[in-house]
């Protein structure tokens, strides 16, 4: 298993690369420039001129594109154009929105879709099957945008002032300052940003609260969560469903099946223990694909419900021609992407002992 995940560790890195090589290309072929997309009719030619100097743009493709892999090397992802601030400190702030985000709507997800789907699979042809299959239909649907705009309308307009009602929009209620878990412990003082792993943590809203006790600020992040997260993973969530009915339909149908039943084996065994553990292996694969790309960024989700998160910001940095955001929010995606894809070829083995890695 080690040498399997090693190989594969050492082949991701011409993948980055080229990731790299053709981010920075496509970034660079869109139309327009930095600076008349960041200043706009303050744009003169005067003024760009020194803002492309300022930045190296004006130096040869081959030359800028060395420059960067250098950096990116040594850890550095560059400084925004836009912002004026390294591309790590925007990394810093908004990649936990779009992590809490993703995990929640992947948990969402599994608890609602795996379950439908092994109901559905044993019920099979009944009312059941089929109600289950058409809400996974129409869940994969509905657009985004639409459902984002629909459940906010819902639970934030009709039902105000309800025990129903729900934030529509932010990560904490108006005024809510968490203090981070680094601060209580009395790890750095109250007004020292430690910066780097520590500062990255202490924004993950969800993870600070169970670090610093603080279970109000829990239950406020997990209900600012809960309509987005719905909102994003109700795509992953029929896909999920549709792939463990068809998996567990399958495996229901195979010998060693009929076997544990023939010994007797209550019939929850039987499905759990023998059906549903042999099914699940394309349903991870589905899983960490849906991860990957949640983790990539929910744009419409973020927009609709103002998060400022890694999807959000990456369009602004496209829009804006910030190849430093575009080119270090897309590296991070694609590491994540490899990063997913092993844990679920480590999990095949741990599902399935018949498979072997060498």
């Amino acid at each position: 298993m080690g040498s399997f995940l090693l190989r594969r560790l050492i082949l991701a890195v011409p993948v980055l690369l080229g990731i790299l090589l053709v981010t920075f290309l496509l970034g660079r072929s869109i139309p327009g420039d930095p600076c008349r997309a960041i200043l706009g009719e303050r744009a003169t030619d005067e003024v760009c001129d020194a803002f492309i100097a300022r930045n190296g743009l004006d130096r040869p493709m081959t030359e800028q594109f060395g420059i960067y892999v250098g950096h990116v090397v040594q850890g550095d992802l560059g400084t925004s154009i836009r912002f004026s601030r390294p591309v790590t400190d925007l990394l810093s702030e908004r990649l936990p929105v779009t992590i809490e985000l993703a995990a929640t709507a992947l948990i969402f997800a599994c608890i609602v879709g795996i379950p439908l789907g092994i109901i559905s699979a044993y019920r099979h042809n009944s009312a059941i099957d089929v109600g289950t299959m058409l809400t996974a239909n129409v869940g994969v649907s509905m657009p985004v945008f639409w459902l984002g705009l629909m459940l906010a309308y819902v639970f934030a307009v009709l039902l105000k002032d309800t025990p129903f009602a729900l934030p529509p929009s932010g990560r904490l209620t108006a005024g809510a300052a968490p203090i981070p878990f680094y601060v209580l412990w009395g790890m750095v003082p109250a007004d020292t940003d430690p910066g780097g792993v520590l500062t990255f943590l202490g924004r993950l809203n969800i993870l600070n609260s169970f670090l610093t006790l603080n279970f109000e600020l829990l239950a406020d992040a997990l209900r600012h969560l809960i309509l987005p997260a719905a909102a994003v993973g109700t795509i992953p969530m029929a896909i999920i469903a549709r792939m463990t009915r068809s998996s567990v339909l399958e495996v229901l149908d195979l010998d060693y099946i009929r076997t544990a039943r023939a010994k007797g084996l209550r019939e929850f065994l039987v499905v759990m223990r023998h059906a549903v553990r042999n099914a699940l292996l394309p349903v991870v694969t589905i899983i960490g694909l849906n991860l990957g790309g949640l983790l990539s960024g929910a744009v419409l989700t973020e927009t609709i419900f103002g998060l400022s998160g890694v999807g959000r910001t990456l369009v602004e940095g496209i829009t804006a021609r910030d190849y430093t955001i575009v080119q270090g929010f897309t590296l991070v995606v694609a590491i994540t992407f490899v990063a997913v894809n092993l844990i679920v070829d480590a999990l095949y083995a741990v599902l399935d002992p018949r498979i072997r890695l060498s």
